[in-house]
């Protein structure tokens, strides 16, 4: 069977985090959802998304088909009614099409499906950008019990402090020769050449992703995903790093996301709570308006390649695009659009060819090259994301 994920009706309020990525490679828990996916169905797929990303993450139809929406995280219930489907059925949560079987070039009439309703209490759906960080603890849960499944864990260290050590899975060539970890909470899961070092004190759930780094001293709290090739210093908690980002040093990240490439200065710090204690509200890219997120905690959401100068201050609930420059004193505002660069004194439009050169830079540092197809998909949400900034 070949299996295809596609974005669904929230891909617009997965923004930014969308603009770089479809929703499959959105990272929540220990995986991203695509990994979830291929995992469990033993199964490579593909993808249907934006047009300008269909270069690096195209579509393969083949005679029959089974399209799954991204948004929705695999459970065994799931999968294993996946696939059974047979052709025209389809598998809807509520109003939402959530898989169907379909033939290469069908035209897709649900009305002439028969539609089976899911309805076992196992949906953990990515809807909204704050769901990634809110719905993590869950998710981190759900892939360590998958991905452990069967296994022996790496030996824990005799110096390394440890509390309900059978909730600690640790993989091979991972280092944390004198830290604290404290799975009573939650699973700890430690990725492939990752590093602890010295004085970290970690709680669960926690997962630290292969080749990422946990800084000394630093105090990492539970709800916590530290993606591939990251690095993280100070205080973090119940927040998501995609992937080869860095917080490296002191400061304080709370009930935020970071999607791949940023780099947060030394003693920067976001607050995730409004001083009336009042209801966060965040940037809604469809309605350009501030919704309401249900929330009291919410932090920082912080596009790819995103960076921000040492003692930048964010307020509760700030939203900054792909490829911003934020520096200076006070706080910036608490929506800041792609391809800006300034601070709270003002914003100007950050050139694509500046901002290419730091790309370059910073992605050679890990031996990946910044290639024309990185460069294209940057192009059109530089060009899309004109409407918000003002010169």
């Amino acid at each position: 069977m070949n299996y295809i994920l596609f974005d669904g009706s929230v891909r617009n309020q997965l923004l930014p985090f969308t603009f770089t990525r479809p929703v499959a490679e959105v990272r929540v828990g220990i995986l991203t959802i695509r990994e979830k996916w291929e995992q469990m169905l033993g199964f490579t797929t593909t993808t249907v998304t934006e047009d300008y990303l269909a270069d690096k993450w195209p579509m393969v139809e083949l005679e029959s088909n089974v399209l799954i929406n991204a948004s929705f995280c695999p459970s065994e219930n799931l999968v294993q009614l996946i696939k059974g489907l047979q052709e025209n059925q389809a598998v809807f949560f509520e109003d939402e099409p959530l898989a169907f079987f379909t033939s290469e070039n069908q035209e897709v009439d649900f009305d002439s499906f028969d539609v089976i309703q899911y309805s076992h209490d196992d949906v953990l759906r990515i809807e909204h950008t704050w769901d990634i960080f809110a719905k993590n603890a869950e998710a981190i849960q759900r892939d360590f019990n998958f991905l452990i499944k069967g296994r022996d864990s790496e030996p824990i260290p005799e110096t390394t402090v440890v509390f309900n050590k059978e909730n600690i899975f640790i993989e091979e060539g991972a280092k944390l020769p004198l830290c604290s970890l404290n799975a009573a909470d939650g699973p700890i899961y430690i990725g492939k050449n990752a590093e602890i070092m010295e004085g970290a004190m970690i709680r669960g759930p926690f997962a630290l992703c292969d080749n990422a780094t946990i800084k000394m001293g630093a105090k990492i709290y539970g709800g916590t995903t530290v993606g591939p090739h990251c690095k993280v210093g100070g205080e973090v908690g119940n927040s998501v790093l995609f992937g080869f980002s860095n917080k490296g040093h002191d400061g304080y990240l709370g009930n935020s996301v970071l999607g791949e490439w940023c780099n947060l200065g030394a003693d920067t710090n976001t607050s995730n709570l409004k001083n009336n204690y009042a209801e966060v509200k965040l940037y809604n890219y469809e309605t350009k308006r501030f919704a309401k997120t249900g929330l009291q905690f919410c932090g920082l959401m912080m596009g790819d390649h995103s960076k921000c100068s040492i003692n930048t201050m964010f307020n509760t609930g700030t939203v900054v695009g792909v490829s911003a420059n934020i520096f200076g004193t006070g706080f910036p505002r608490n929506f800041v659009p792609s391809f800006s660069w300034g601070g709270s004194a003002g914003m100007v439009t950050y050139k694509t060819d500046k901002a290419f050169e730091v790309a370059k830079i910073v992605m050679a540092r890990r031996s990946i090259e910044f290639d024309a197809q990185e460069a294209a998909i940057l192009e059109h949400v530089f060009e899309e994301s004109k409407a918000w900034r003002r010169d």
